[in-house]
């Protein structure tokens, strides 16, 4: 049994890895301010199965709060940091870029601090694909130079990289550094495009499709992703004198236009498509070169594409945001509900039954 210390751990990412380290019997402590980026009670849920087991603490805390970080690590017995926490997403930096330089720089430097204060040297550190900017080459590979941020998100990225390399020379820390490459799946954030594009196409509402449809993401199914993060822990605590930086992708870049249709494909529904013009940070493309995880971590994602948007959808309707059960239709093309629960934008779903009821009555 190790204990972690979870930054960000009630998000996306983090709550899935916090699953799978407490399924193996770890201790894992978490740090969520549950800010309001996008609705604090989807962060709830994500840790609602797992809240009351024993072997998790939460700290309802900002990673910018250097005496409540102190007093977190004066609390409890860490052996490794896996580090998560940030303001994401790069259209929204270019709109805030004080505030993501403030939460991922200076609450990362507090981080640093207080594992150099207690004495604690290993941690997992979360980077992003967006520091290749609009790299040429592909696929991109971890000795790239990425000195061309097209982002303020990414630019504190590749900073996080490089402080956190400082800490390795100067302390002893040991390091690796996970480049994550567009991660979809179950608990996804609302504002990522497979989530948003999935309920855009239930609700029969158009879907703003930037440029012509040729950009393109190397997508990387949750599990893999998780699979990659508990590889690099177990690296971590095992070896000594470590600093690397890893991609973690699928190695297969889909464009936008075949992640619509993919989608499209998986719901059966035709999508209505708004063309609009290429935003600003878009980078366009990303493509990981996971060679070296391969060959350090043993890192291989083994679900495709399109096996895991229909993973995502199968649980999106398992969430009951977007379930129907249909108990009973009477000759008068009346439609009773059980367990009535809809997507919050999925009222035309009622609609379309009921046309579709309307229709076959002639």
């Amino acid at each position: 049994m190790n204990e972690y210390l979870i930054t960000g751990g009630a998000g996306f990412i983090g709550s899935s890895v916090c699953e799978k380290l407490l399924k193996e019997n770890n201790k894992v402590i978490v740090i969520d301010n549950f800010c309001d980026f996008y609705n604090p009670k989807i962060k709830e849920n994500n840790i609602k199965d797992f809240i009351r087991n024993p072997n998790f603490k939460l700290y309802r805390k900002d990673i910018r709060d250097r005496q409540a970080i102190k007093e977190i690590f004066e609390e409890n017995n860490i052996e490794i940091v896996i580090h998560l926490a940030a303001m994401v997403g790069v259209r929204p930096s270019i709109e805030e870029p004080c505030l993501y330089q403030d939460v991922n720089c200076l609450g990362t430097q507090n981080i640093l601090e207080e594992m150099k204060e207690y004495n604690i040297k290993k941690i997992i550190m979360a980077s992003s694909s967006s520091v290749y900017g609009n790299c040429k080459q592909v696929p991109f590979k971890e000795n790239m130079i990425v000195d061309f941020a097209i982002s303020p998100y990414a630019a504190t990225k590749k900073a996080n990289e490089v402080m956190t390399y400082v800490y390795h020379k100067l302390f002893g820390f040991n390091v690796m550094i996970l480049r994550f490459f567009t991660v979809y799946g179950p608990k996804q954030r609302p504002d990522l495009a497979i989530n948003k594009f999935t309920k855009l196409m239930l609700a029969d509402e158009e879907l703003p499709m930037y440029g012509d449809g040729t950009t393109s993401r190397d997508y990387t199914y949750i599990d893999d992703i998780v699979d990659g993060v508990i590889k690099s822990c177990k690296y971590v605590l095992k070896n000594k004198n470590i600093y690397e930086i890893i991609n973690l992708g699928n190695s297969s870049p889909i464009s936008l236009k075949e992640m619509i249709d993919t989608i499209s494909k998986v719901l059966n529904i035709k999508p209505k498509i708004k063309q609009m013009p290429m935003q600003s940070g878009d980078v366009e493309q990303t493509y990981a070169d996971i060679s070296k995880a391969r060959k350090i971590i043993g890192y291989e994602p083994k679900v495709s594409f399109e096996e895991g948007i229909e993973k995502f959808i199968k649980w999106n309707f398992q969430q009951g945001r977007s379930f129907l059960k249909i108990c009973k239709i009477f000759s008068t093309g009346t439609v009773l509900f059980e367990n009535f629960k809809i997507f919050s934008t999925g009222t035309v779903l009622v609609l379309k039954i009921h046309k579709f009821y309307a229709k076959e009555r002639g």
